[in-house]
């Protein structure tokens, strides 16, 4: 569900970072003095000072044995201070030994014959082997809701782009017609084609799409117990069709390949898994498609909206031109050297007026800002070694100096107005958890035999994307409100981890050709709540932002009329 971007919060704060280096730093325990920015000086000088090699780009368990471009052997070097490297062995020759133990290399008599060659360009693609499939069946309407038809299944990919080796995986997706009564149904046949189809991407990353169909926005929410549902009145398919996607593999009942490391590789299965639906049901195939992403959706949306987008200008053969309408991102992470530089003011200045931290954390807060941008700039600079070597440097030093902090408060980061107790991510969703693992449940669903017990969210996919983390994808936004592709970009200003500050702060500083208009456009009030207005509205040209009152991380859970109202208002073209 939203929690999916919040994860990095708790992940970070409560010294489960997975990586060995970032949760020494973060406990006091590590085993090196050597300081994060002199490992970094040391890590960049040895990189200056040899080649690039292709062997940055695997992590721990595929470096070993492993050879770059130019055939030469890859080693894993650990450090205590920064995220740990794949370094070729050129350069773990050069990495000081005080700051970095490095493997040896693997003798070439018995590793040489083994070895595996790592392109910067390709990962083995053969599009002869290409394929993709759909098993889907229709679900009983008696489960959530009897008033919407509903199909849940898996789309197979086998020998993707960024596949190996024929590597294969097996996507879980639920999907509702737009609710209606049996009268409604009659009335709407004449205009099946204009109904919205969105498909909602959960972040994390490694958060599961369906938390946010049974907690957020689906048609129904499961009872206490965890043995049964409850229509919810304010589900998304009361104003569209809604496809609830787990992804990557690993997530939710999706299962296969867990190799999935950044937007590219997501987008890529995301677009042709849109493909084989949209083949597999013509009925749907001329439908507005609108990509919504929560949370790390903020980068997972905006990715496969472009790739539509870019596939769309010369569409291959066979190939369905998906009718892109619009993009929408809810408390996402969209662009960090923007977003990290106002969690200093959130902590202190935010329209609540409530302040969560010290004076003195809050200038210690301000005074990292400039080191940890500079990172981030220079992340995003390429896929250099260097620039990868940034954005995991960036993802530590940021998350340590900017979001520690307040969680040290013991507040709940998805809601400054809450304490976050003893549940890993602040909610307990064991009901949620209990009903999807019924065996009655997974039948009904159509789920594999071969998926692993359903979670809300799988860590162990979480720590593959540090890498893209800090990565900017708001420049992928600017190209689709350019081509008229209407966008809208909504937070709960109650939430801290991707707060309002930050969202509209690179709403403001996109680069787009209507920039200076929206900049200038009004703030005015949004819509109806029970207290009043409903949010906070900026528009012009097809881009809003929208400051929605009295909301946290994810908004349909806590607003759930004012979503509603929000995304039909949206999806329909309405004036914010």
């Amino acid at each position: 569900m939203k929690l999916t971007f919040a994860f990095l919060a708790v992940f970070v704060s409560r010294s489960v970072l997975a990586q060995e280096s970032t949760a020494s730093l973060l406990r006091g325990t590590g085993r090196s003095s050597t300081s994060t920015e002199e490992a970094q000086e040391h890590l960049l000088a040895v990189k200056g000072s040899i080649a690039e090699s292709s062997c940055s780009q695997l992590g721990e368990d595929d470096c070993s044995g492993s050879q770059d471009d130019d055939g030469v052997q890859c080693v894993w070097c650990k450090c205590s201070a920064i995220p740990s490297e794949c370094l070729n062995v050129e350069q773990a020759k050069a990495a000081p030994p005080g700051v970095f133990d490095c493997a040896p290399a693997p003798s070439p008599s018995t590793e040489e014959s083994a070895s595996t060659t790592v392109s910067a360009d390709s990962i083995g693609y053969n599009p002869d082997q290409f394929n993709y499939s759909l098993k889907e069946s229709p679900v009983d309407g008696s489960l959530c809701d009897p008033d919407s038809l509903s199909i849940s299944g898996y789309v197979d990919i086998t020998g993707s782009k960024y596949d190996t080796d024929r590597a294969n995986k097996h996507l879980f997706y639920w999907f509702f017609e737009k609710r209606s009564t049996n009268d409604e149904k009659i009335e709407q046949v004449q205009d099946a084609e204009d109904i919205p189809i969105v498909i909602w991407l959960t972040g994390g990353p490694g958060c599961s799409s369906t938390l946010a169909l049974l907690f957020e926005n689906g048609p129904c929410t499961v009872a206490e117990d965890g043995q049964s549902t409850i229509v919810n009145p304010y589900s998304w398919t009361e104003a569209a069709h809604v496809l609830w996607l787990d992804q990557p593999a690993g997530v939710g009942f999706s299962y296969g390949e867990e190799n999935d490391y950044n937007e590219e590789m997501i987008s890529e299965d995301a677009y042709y898994f849109l493909q084989e639906f949209l083949k597999e049901h013509p009925e749907y195939a001329s439908n507005p498609v609108t990509i919504v992403g929560e949370s790390y959706g903020g980068h997972y949306a905006p990715a496969v909206a472009h790739k539509i987008w870019t596939k769309n200008k010369d569409v291959e053969e066979s190939m369905i031109d998906i009718n892109l309408a619009g993009l929408a991102v809810g408390n996402g992470l969209t662009n960090p050297i923007e977003q990290y530089q106002w969690y200093p003011e959130m902590a202190v200045n935010n329209s609540h007026g409530i302040k969560v931290v010290s004076d003195d954390t809050y200038a210690q807060m301000k005074k990292a800002v400039p080191a940890c941008i500079k990172l981030i700039e220079e992340c995003n600079k390429g896929d250099s070694f260097i620039n990868t070597f940034s954005c995991q440097s960036a993802f530590v030093v940021c998350n340590v100096a900017e979001t520690t902090p307040y969680q040290m408060t013991g507040l709940n980061p998805y809601d400054i107005t809450k304490q976050c107790g003893d549940n890993p991510l602040c909610y307990d969703f064991t009901n949620i958890e209990t009903w999807l693992n019924l065996e009655s449940t997974k039948e009904a669903l159509n789920v594999s035999e071969h998926s692993s017990k359903w979670q809300s969210c799988n860590m162990g996919i979480n720590l593959k994307f540090h890498t893209d983390w800090m990565k900017d994808f708001s420049p992928y936004v600017a190209d689709l409100i350019d081509d008229e592709i209407h966008v809208l970009v909504y937070a709960g200003d109650l939430d801290y981890i991707c707060n309002y500050l930050g969202n509209r702060a690179w709403a403001l500083n996109l680069e787009w050709l209507f920039k200076e208009d929206f900049n200038a456009a009004e703030d005015h009030e949004w819509g109806v709540d029970q207290d009043g207005s409903a949010g906070l509205a900026k528009t012009s040209h097809g881009f809003t932002f929208l400051q929605v009152y009295d909301a946290g991380h994810m908004v349909p859970a806590d607003k759930p009329k004012v979503a509603l109202d929000m995304i039909s208002n949206f999806l329909n073209g309405g004036e914010f």
